[in-house]
């Protein structure tokens, strides 16, 4: 069975429902033979990583950066990752008062570096997220799901 790790960092009220629409769309009837783990960034771990097939990844914009959380995660996994890790299909999210510019830089830097291929757009929010980007996160979640089905 593929495996399905989503990184994530959920500090606010905001961010908790852009994940929980994540993992709804991963998880939904129509996509099978995946496994979807889920990990807070400060938790998840070099075996995690090198145990899954896709990422999903979910922070908050801070100070104009990815959280420290994610960064964090980033910083454990990255060299003993990038080889194995290499050509693995993911997706992110982003949650930022109002602005995500250096957050989504940060994080298509880290993910080219380690050789990753984005297998959907990403959804960045600033504000509480609406109706549409919460169905935005839906299909994030369903279409890198999709993206590890045989």
């Amino acid at each position: 069975m593929a495996k399905l790790l989503i990184v994530h960092h959920t500090p606010s009220p905001n961010v908790q429902a852009m994940l929980e629409a994540v993992i709804s769309g991963a998880t939904t009837e129509e996509i099978e033979g995946v496994d979807v783990v889920r990990r807070p960034a400060l938790a998840a771990t070099v075996p995690d990583a090198l145990d899954a097939d896709g990422y999903l990844l979910g922070t908050t914009a801070n100070l104009g950066y990815m959280s420290g959380a994610l960064k964090h995660f980033f910083d454990q996994i990255y060299y003993p990752c990038l080889d194995a890790t290499k050509g693995r299909p993911f997706g992110y999210y982003v949650h930022g008062g109002s602005d995500v510019a250096g957050t989504v830089r940060g994080i298509e830097s880290i993910t080219t570096g380690l050789g990753w291929s984005r297998a959907a757009a990403s959804v960045t929010v600033t504000g509480e997220p609406s109706k549409s980007d919460l169905a935005a996160c839906w299909e994030l979640g369903a279409t890198v799901a999709a993206t590890l089905m045989g």
